[in-house]
């Protein structure tokens, strides 16, 4: 396994050596980034500005769903799978655009990943159709595949240990903010000039991100180069897919992400039909609650330190069920409340889960988030497809029973793990380590 893999630097800047007995005695100058320090900031911006653009695009049709039913003359269920594509492309690529990032470098990956997606992202407003808008979604989310799968291995590597967790904290900063900030935009501009122009305008602002990011990237100066080699990547995958710890994980993440991408793909069909009859503009403003989702996130290492990982799992849940069944009354408020719990909960659960996947593997850690990732975008975009398809049938008590069971997963799986750490324990008396 490659450094790069396991987050470790791979190369340092030293002074040339002067005699052997010197170049052993004085420790090397580390010359990765750190804060305060030249070059810092404007990573740390470029970053951002890649996350922003990675998830205005990658959900930008969700908010607009209504509005795409109604022009191509499509149900829910149809009209979802601008959104499944993107994040279904995201999901199956993620592991490829991984191991290319090792071999020809993160920055190299990053730019070639925004470059493609942005210009598809120019396409997108002119499908004549929307098999068309699908099959351009479906590249954009395999192009996007490239910047989860690099940004965090380029930031192992340039940025000192001490200064990762925040720059780290920046590129999830972008992501929320892309994320929250495209469905708003979206609803807005479509209320007023249509959809076609809404995601047209999110397509324009990021190739200004992109061409920012490139601009402001340092260049890479710790990476080495690892291999290409199929077996390498598949002993990894095998490895990280026969722990049964990751592989719950792995599972939970999906799961969650069910619930999260059912919800929000629905919703605004939910608050433009009856009895809410909300604008478009409005609709796109309920991703708002997404901000309670960032302060979730940041707590949930507080909430492992005091309930332990399974307990934070099962608070995590037990919101987010809380909201689905909260969010099936005929009122406003109690429908945004509910959307505050499953919100919450859910990013609480996501950030869990997600850091226990670094925390559990012991190599090829590059590999072992990236099916992670997979995982997480696989059940996005089930739960887009499958709870638009139980909306059609069922409505909102659909798409909340659809939700409902995926929580009932993740409880299932996390008590499973319980009891397996109880059978470990009892096994062998030390300490279990997970």
């Amino acid at each position: 396994m490659s450094p790069a893999s396991t987050g470790a630097s791979t190369d340092v800047d030293a002074a040339p050596p002067v005699s052997t007995a010197v170049s052993a005695s004085a420790p090397a100058a580390d010359s990765r980034l750190t804060p305060g320090g030249p070059g810092y900031r404007r990573m740390s911006l470029a970053l951002f500005l890649a996350g922003v653009a990675t998830f205005a695009l990658l959900y930008s049709t969700q908010a607009l769903l209504p509005l795409i039913s109604g022009e191509f003359g499509v149900a829910a269920s149809e009209a979802s799978w601008t959104v499944a594509a993107a994040t279904g492309g995201l999901a199956l690529f993620v592991l490829p655009m991984s191991a290319l990032s090792e071999r020809f470098g993160r920055r190299t990956v990053m730019t070639a990943s925004l470059a493609v997606a942005v210009s598809v992202g120019v396409l997108v407003p002119f499908a004549p159709s929307l098999g068309v808008l699908v099959a351009l979604r479906a590249v954009q989310g395999a192009a996007l595949a490239g910047l989860p799968a690099s940004a965090t291995a380029y930031l192992a590597e340039e940025v000192r240990p001490r200064a990762l967790v925040t720059a780290i904290g920046l590129f999830v900063a972008g992501n929320s903010v892309g994320g929250m900030s495209g469905r708003v935009i979206t609803g807005w501009v479509a209320q007023e000039w249509g959809w076609r122009v809404a995601v047209g305008v999110i397509g324009v602002i990021a190739v200004g991100c992109a061409v920012a990011f490139r601009m402001l990237l340092p260049t890479p100066r710790h990476f080495k180069p690892g291999s290409l080699r199929p077996q390498v990547l598949a002993r990894a995958v095998r490895d990280h897919l026969a722990d049964p710890l990751l592989r719950r994980l792995y599972a939970i993440g999906a799961l969650f992400m069910t619930v999260f991408g059912g919800v929000y793909t629905v919703i605004g069909y939910r608050l433009t039909e009856a009895p809410f009859g909300l604008p478009q503009g409005i609709v796109g403003s309920i991703f708002l609650v997404y901000l309670v989702g960032t302060v979730s996130a940041s707590t949930a290492g507080l909430l492992v330190v005091r309930l332990g990982r399974r307990g934070a799992l099962y608070l995590a849940g037990g919101t987010t069920a809380a909201g689905l069944l909260l969010s099936l009354a005929p009122s406003l408020p109690l429908v945004l409340l509910g959307l505050v719990l499953i919100t919450a909960g859910f990013f609480a659960g996501h950030a869990v889960a997600s850091s226990a996947v670094s925390k559990t593997a012991t190599h090829g850690r590059a590999q072992a988030a990236a099916l992670y990732q997979s995982a997480y975008y696989i059940g996005s975009s089930a739960g887009s497809t499958v709870g638009a398809v139980a909306f059609h049938a069922n409505g909102w008590a659909g798409t909340v029973g659809v939700g409902v069971l995926a929580v009932l997963g993740v409880v299932t799986i996390t008590a499973a793990g319980s009891r397996a750490a109880r059978l470990a324990t009892r096994s062998n008396p030390a300490p279990a380590t997970h």
